[in-house]
């Protein structure tokens, strides 16, 4: 029990320490949130829970795919932003969009031959 309280511990202290460095510079909150700390971490979990190399390696290709369609909500949020859409709608919008992007590059991925 301990050691999942740790992994949500260690997990949510990223999220944290995002958001209070963009309190204070957005360029670097943005570098620091552009790490794949999320997917750094998982693979370290894992492989402290016993994975296999080969393993955390699918894990790692596949969110390599999949990085791609989430990449549709960066762009998307700050130009609707700009062309005055509210914060609350520019989000919905944007994670629309994403989630369209997902549904999209999934069966493509699939074609492909990468697993999912």
């Amino acid at each position: 029990m301990l050691y999942y309280i740790v992994k949500v511990g260690v997990s949510a202290l990223v999220i944290v320490a995002v958001s209070e460095i963009a309190k204070r510079s957005t360029g670097f909150a943005a570098f620091v949130a552009s790490l794949p700390l999320t997917s750094l971490l998982a693979f370290i979990w894992l492989r402290l829970e016993g994975a296999e190399a080969e393993s955390i390696g699918a894990l790692s290709g596949q969110i390599f795919w999949l990085i791609i369609p989430s990449l549709v909500l960066f762009p998307m949020l700050p130009f609707l932003l700009r062309h005055g859409l509210g914060f609350w709608t520019s989000l919905g919008v944007s994670i629309a969009a994403t989630a369209a992007a997902y549904l999209l590059m999934t069966p493509l991925l699939r074609r492909m031959g990468v697993e999912l």
